[in-house]
């Protein structure tokens, strides 16, 4: 009898899952987790095995065909997970499988096209274009038409020319991209004193001679087998003379595997743990003993660790880490953004050298391949990446830890499956057993809703840790920092408070002839600061030089045509950082050319869906010529520093000046060893970044994102300006912060400026209970998108009625719909949007095993625009 396996085949849009059995050279070798080629339908395609059944849901099953890897790709836990994830997601669990597999390992099925001999019929458009492709370049996959004709949908203009006999289509699976990677390397084959004496008669020539001796003599300095890149580079040697010295049985030439490792070559100091200060014993105690609990099989509830900016959460994350791999264990350690791996790596690089995994979307597909095989190996102990991360094969995890645990980013919103790397965390943390840490100087209000109701274990570190006192010492004799201003926190370390927040209202400066982005408050602190030879933060949430571009005289507002979003000026050509005032010499972002050359020199922008044009001369409504842009961006702010501190050295940080590799690295490398005085930028800055000597920040605009249509706003504009009002003041240096705002007197605003965050998730929790928001209801945002906006409404007031009637069915009372409506961005990519939202106590299992064509389902999102 054969054995029957449960298969999730890696096409995203598919539910369910499907049996097959295994051949005879298959048994005992296909196991729950691996990755195999399956037959579907008229093609191949990879799937996982999930497991084995005993009985067949279709009368006859096909075999499968065979294993990708000879190792299982998934571990048990990541297959319950998989399954979890899809339940409250709502997703396909074949797109939840593919979150863990690394990319390029796993292929979808795909189509080749080719053109035949047949007459050509009359063509549209779309065709001639797919057939110029064609002629051009030969066949071609449809991933490669997708990146041949982007934003275009060919698929209904191929299946035409397939029916017209005009193209032929053949099913295909593409190999993996990713394999092993291999280098020739060659060493000694006998005894340094058999080689020294053999050293004569190697050429035929003087010249040959002396290369091949040179390779001799320098792999007799070698110990091992060498790279022959290096062989030829110390000799002048090629492949043909080791070749010769491998047949007279002097050198052995082998293909050897070559770890692509992110971080070799990084550089760090080891480091020891410093000693802890009183609030940071109390954390870690309670920490420590939930992960011995953990160890011998007890549940142990999540923590959340609330700690002020510069409080010290990193150092018990670092203590938990250690004491998770003493029992043999691996961490995994979860940050916001690429942003902040750098820094993060080197912190837990110097506790734990050897042993730590870097995981993001920013490295090579074979760096990331690579890595995933050392974890599922067992080879790392420490991981660390944004959410992805999360999905890395460790064998037996101990500790998740989840910093910044408030961040949007770690939201999932496209593709799918949709999900939140937090709540996918705690999911994780309770399938494995264990210990989930999460920690932020603005917790979620969900998650401290949860911490006040006792489901998660709340540590507080209330106070500012400066530094050591050997640190507070130096910093004093080099900068004359007054000593008086500390604080004892333990027995080797001072405490500060945190920086002081002036709040500048904007209007007032108007009425008093001000008319620049810049306060006079916030004008004389950077001179200020460049007077003391400090550094300074200018926070901007916006990129570009101009918010929108308008008319004077009609009014009429640039609009991208594809979205219903303004366009946005950019002003700089090339690298995105210079500006027609600034000086080569000051341009420090250039360094190692690791800026992009993506946007021409005025030019409007949509940062949706990517539409560019010229800037007009006059207005594309009326012809006036009076058109302006108005508003602040950040290359907007980066002339105004320029103009009146040509001195200067700037740097900007946003998302133009990050786009290549490793720029993000290099930016915070110039500015962390001060060679630049002033960084412009937008929320990157506001991440968890450790900045000694800034000792001022700037929020040119306070106000942005206070007035959006959106229940979450509020919190995260307060999350925002709390965490880059905490860029300040990180050393004995001191600091300030300065809010430049048009409301004043908005809550968010005076809670942001007391640092007083417990006043403002008091005020959020009331108004969140009062209209029914979570973490007092659950939410579903259904959203359907069309380019008939008449198709899109129709869809949308379908859907409704269906809803309520369900609703009414299964007698959920407690769950109400709000819409059908536009989303606040109607459109996005020419394409109208409307949206459903559910709210109750579990809206989902309303939907769960539902079939919704042409809806996106967001369970829990975390933005309703």
């Amino acid at each position: 009898m054969p054995t029957y396996v449960e298969i999730a085949v890696n096409i995203p849009s598919l539910s369910g899952v499907f049996h097959y059995h295994l051949p005879p050279e298959l048994e005992g070798h296909a196991r729950p987790g691996h990755l195999v080629t399956v037959p579907f339908g008229s093609q191949q395609a990879h799937g996982v095995v999930l497991g084995f059944v005993d009985t067949p849901e279709v009368p006859e099953t096909k075999a499968v065909e065979a294993l990708v890897d000879a190792a299982a790709v998934l571990t048990p836990h990541q297959i319950n997970l998989a399954r979890r994830l899809a339940m409250d997601t709502l997703a396909p669990l074949a797109a939840c499988i593919s979150l863990m597999l690394p990319a390029g390992l796993a292929q979808q099925a795909d189509t080749l096209y080719t053109v035949t001999d047949s007459p050509r019929p009359a063509l549209n458009a779309t065709q001639q274009r797919i057939l110029a492709e064609l002629d051009k370049r030969g066949p071609l996959r449809g991933a490669q038409l997708d990146h041949a004709l982007p934003k275009t949908n060919w698929r209904p203009a191929a299946r035409a020319l397939v029916k017209a006999g005009v193209l032929a289509a053949q099913p295909i699976l593409p190999p993996p991209r990713v394999r092993a990677k291999y280098i020739r390397t060659a060493q000694l084959s006998a005894p340094p004193e058999f080689v020294l004496a053999n050293m004569q008669g190697l050429g035929s020539t003087p010249a040959t001679q002396a290369r091949r001796q040179k390779m001799l003599e320098f792999l007799l300095r070698e110990p091992g087998s060498v790279d022959v890149n290096w062989v030829y580079a110390e000799s002048g040697g090629k492949l043909e003379d080791l070749r010769t010295l491998d047949e007279k049985g002097l050198v052995m030439l082998r293909e050897e595997e070559a770890w692509r490792d992110p971080l070799a070559g990084l550089a760090y100091d080891p480091a020891a743990p410093p000693a802890l200060t009183t609030d940071q014993v109390r954390a870690w105690e309670i920490v420590r003993a939930g992960i011995e609990s953990a160890r011998r099989g007890q549940k142990v509830k999540p923590f959340l660790l609330h700690g002020v900016t510069g409080s010290g959460k990193t150092e018990i994350y670092l203590r938990a880490v250690a004491e998770t791999l003493r029992h043999g264990k691996q961490a995994i350690v979860l940050v916001p953004e690429i942003a902040l791996t750098p820094q993060t790596v080197r912190r837990f690089l110097a506790r734990f050298p050897g042993r730590v995994g870097l995981v993001h979307s920013g490295l090579s597909e074979g760096e990331r391949y690579d890595t995933w095989r050392r974890a599922r190996a067992g080879g790392l102990s420490v991981i660390i990446g944004p959410r992805s991360a999360l999905f890395t094969p460790l064998p037996d995890i101990g500790l998740i830890v989840v910093d910044e645990e408030h961040d949007g980013s770690y939201f999932q919103d496209n593709p799918l499956p949709y999900y939140h790397a937090r709540r996918a965390a705690l999911t994780l943390a309770g399938l494995t057993g264990a210990v989930c840490l999460l920690g932020s100087a603005t917790p979620d209000a969900v998650t401290f809703a949860r911490a006040q109701k006792g489901d998660i274990t709340l540590l507080e570190l209330p106070a500012r840790i400066l530094a050591h006192r050997e640190t507070v010492a130096a910093y004093g004799k080099t900068f004359g920092a007054p000593a008086a201003r500390f604080q004892p926190a333990g027995d080797d370390a001072e405490m500060t408070d945190l920086p002081p927040v002036d709040v500048v209202d904007m209007r007032a400066e108007l009425k008093g002839g001000n008319s620049s982005i810049f306060s006079r408050a916030l004008h004389a602190a950077l001179a200020e600061v460049l007077q003391n030879k400090q550094q300074a933060i200018l926070f901007l949430n916006r990129r570009g030089a101009a918010t929108y571009v308008f008319c004077r005289d009609c009014g009429h507002i640039l609009k991208c045509p594809r979205c219903e979003t303004t366009l946005t000026l950019h002003t700089e050509q090339g690298d995105a950082g210079r500006t027609a005032k600034s000086k080569p010499a000051d341009r420090v972002e250039n360094a190692g050319g690791v800026l992009p050359n993506q946007v021409a020199a005025g030019h409007l922008i949509c940062h949706f869906c990517g539409y560019s044009r010229q800037m007009p001369e006059t207005c594309p409504n009326c012809q006036s010529p009076r058109i302006r842009h108005y508003g602040i961006g950040t290359q907007r702010v980066e002339e105004e520093v320029q103009t009146l501190f040509p001195d200067a050295r700037l740097l900007r940080w946003d998302h133009e000046t990050t786009r290549q590799k490793g720029a993000h690295e290099v930016i915070l490398s110039h500015f962390t060893n001060h060679r630049a005085d002033i960084l412009i930028g937008t929320q990157m800055l506001a991440k968890g970044l450790d900045l000694p000597r800034v000792t001022l920040v700037g929020a040119v605009l306070a106000d942005v994102g206070l007035t959006l249509p959106d229940p979450f706003a509020a919190e995260r504009a307060f999350q925002v300006l709390a965490q880059v009002a905490g860029r300040a003041g990180r050393s004995p240096l001191g600091g300030r912060v300065i809010l430049q705002t048009f409301q004043p007197e908005h809550p968010v605003i005076q809670f942001a400026a007391g640092h007083d965050y417990a006043g403002f998730i008091a005020s959020e929790l009331d108004a969140r209970r009062a209209l029914g928001y979570p973490p007092f209801a659950e939410l579903v945002r259904l959203e359907t998108r069309d380019r008939n906006p008449a198709a899109a409404q129709q869809r949308a007031e379908t859907l409704a009625a269906q809803v309520k009637g369900w609703l009414a069915q299964e007698k959920r009372r407690a769950t109400e719909i709000v819409g059908p409506a536009p989303c606040f961005f109607a459109r996005i990519g020419g394409e109208t949007r409307w949206q459903i939202l559910l709210r109750g106590p579990d809206p989902a299992g309303l939907l769960r095993g539902r079939d919704l064509p042409g809806w996106r389902i967001e369970v829990g999102p975390v933005s309703l625009l």
